[in-house]
């Protein structure tokens, strides 16, 4: 391992959200090796004017990242999906390297266990309740450092603070409500004697004016007239931002302004809600939420939502009443809050009253406990107890898990005699309560070439579960 003073670099070229979910990981680097300076090689559009209110590290551009292969390193950990941030991660020289890595010859390899994980989970992420902060952090933070964050409230609205921003736009389109929602949203807070501003980038400048023009009553329209740092600014004098799941949602939480966070699209709000405790997250209550993509004509999720209910909530939450939300009800969605669980990990907490988990998110939950466990986060205690909730609240979904694994044991070894690695669709021949497990171990025998050590520990993996499952 490098010594002291060695940097470690961060590769995040993707979007503004992304920069964002990785400022956690700046913050708990500077804590946990303050010895090892920081440097992230992140788009300049949106790490120039996001520097003032990010952690402690020096920022360069992927044109400029051949510099930092000039000298040894403590870490490498590449965040992006990028082929040329792969091929910067295998250039520095470092005794740990996290995330996609390019060799001399170009192959490409994850390294990290919960990078390998985070790769597993893409387009196989319906059990998942790992958030992405998280995940870009936990091959190098302990649970216990999370878990000891202290994160500021967000700031607490009230009579004298009635301006909510309404963010109109969306990475993409799917993700982001009707234009007709938008402007009954925006007549609704009105009537309520909230004051609604219309938010965006230059890409959302026609959409604004749409809305604005839909919603048939006078509202001021910034659409195209911020930019990030200003956006930044004018959040500290609004009570709330309603929004999509989107960058200036994570801005907006990082900087201490509350948020509803209308999660509607290909989108899972376990993953990329808003971090901070204290915010507001409505999605549908619908099998399909929190997809990677949807496989439909159009995403119905969208479809219901309605105006006034979301007003009532977004009201309440700028008034500074969240307390009076429990109970509330939006037909067909669901309305929960970011917090922590008792491991000190993301959560989503409904706040309408309810027993018990249902079977989907009792197999999210059972596989989070589990895989925190496989992969070294905490102790068999958490799974145990996790398995113990399925078996007994869903006693089929517990049975029918217990004969998948051996069904998943017979695959392996079968493929083992015939020298198979697994393409993309080895998950997908498993019932989705398998796939977690199906699709790390597809992970993990790919980026081993379908090798001895990769089968054996998958073979090792697996046996741990099953005796979990048998002898709780």
């Amino acid at each position: 391992m490098a010594a002291d003073g060695a940097p470690i670099a961060v590769i995040q070229t993707q979007r503004m959200g992304d920069l964002i979910l990785t400022y956690p990981l700046l913050l708990w680097l500077a804590r946990r090796y303050p010895s090892h300076p920081v440097t992230v090689v992140a788009e300049p559009d949106f790490a120039a004017p996001l520097a003032p209110i990010s952690p402690p590290a020096g920022y360069l551009p992927l044109a400029r990242g051949v510099e930092l292969s000039r000298r040894e390193h403590f870490a490498v950990v590449n965040l992006s999906i990028r082929p040329e941030a792969a091929a910067l991660a295998g250039s520095i020289p470092a005794a740990t390297r996290l995330g996609p890595v390019a060799d001399a010859a170009g192959v490409v390899r994850v390294g990290g266990d919960w990078q390998l994980y985070r790769a597993s989970v893409v387009h196989n992420n319906r059990h998942n309740r790992f958030h992405w902060a998280e995940l870009n952090a936990l091959d190098l933070i302990p649970v216990a450092d999370m878990a000891a964050t202290s994160w500021p409230a967000p700031r607490a609205g009230g009579p004298d603070r009635r301006h909510v921003g309404v963010f109109v736009g969306a990475s993409e389109r799917d993700k982001r409500p009707s234009r007709e929602f938008l402007a009954g949203l925006v007549r609704e807070l009105a009537r309520r004697g909230l004051v609604p501003v219309l938010l965006g980038g230059p890409g959302e400048v026609e959409l604004g004016a749409e809305v604005a023009r839909r919603a048939g009553i006078p509202v001021s329209n910034l659409c195209g007239k911020l930019g990030l740092k200003e956006l930044a600014l004018f959040g500290q004098e609004l009570s709330l931002l309603v929004t999509p799941d989107t960058g200036p949602m994570h801005l907006a939480a990082w900087t201490g302004l509350r948020t509803l966070n209308i999660s509607v699209g290909p989108v899972s709000a376990y993953e990329t809600g808003p971090y901070q405790p204290g915010h507001c997250v409505l999605r549908p209550r619908m099998s399909c939420r929190g997809c990677w993509g949807c496989v439909r004509g159009r995403p119905y999720c969208r479809e219901r939502l309605d105006p006034a209910r979301v007003a009532y909530v977004a009201m309440r939450l700028a008034r500074g009443e969240a307390g009076r939300l429990a109970g509330a009800a939006v037909p067909g969605y669901e309305l929960l809050d970011s917090a922590r669980d008792a491991l000190g990990l993301y959560c989503l907490r409904p706040l309408r009253p309810q027993e018990g988990l249902d079977a989907r998110d009792a197999t999210g939950m059972f596989w989070r406990a589990v895989f925190g466990w496989l992969l070294g986060a905490w102790d068999e205690g958490p799974a145990r107890a996790a398995w113990g909730a399925l078996a007994a609240d869903h006693p089929h979904l517990g049975a029918h898990l217990a004969r998948g694994l051996a069904s998943l044991a017979a695959t392996l070894r079968r493929d083992a005699r015939a020298h198979v690695v697994p393409d993309t669709r080895f998950a997908l021949g498993f019932s989705p309560c398998l796939r977690p497990l199906a699709g790390f171990f597809e992970r993990v025998l790919q980026n081993g070439d379908g090798g001895a050590p990769s089968r054996l520990r998958c073979l090792a993996l697996l046996e741990r579960v099953a005796a979990l499952v048998s002898h709780a």
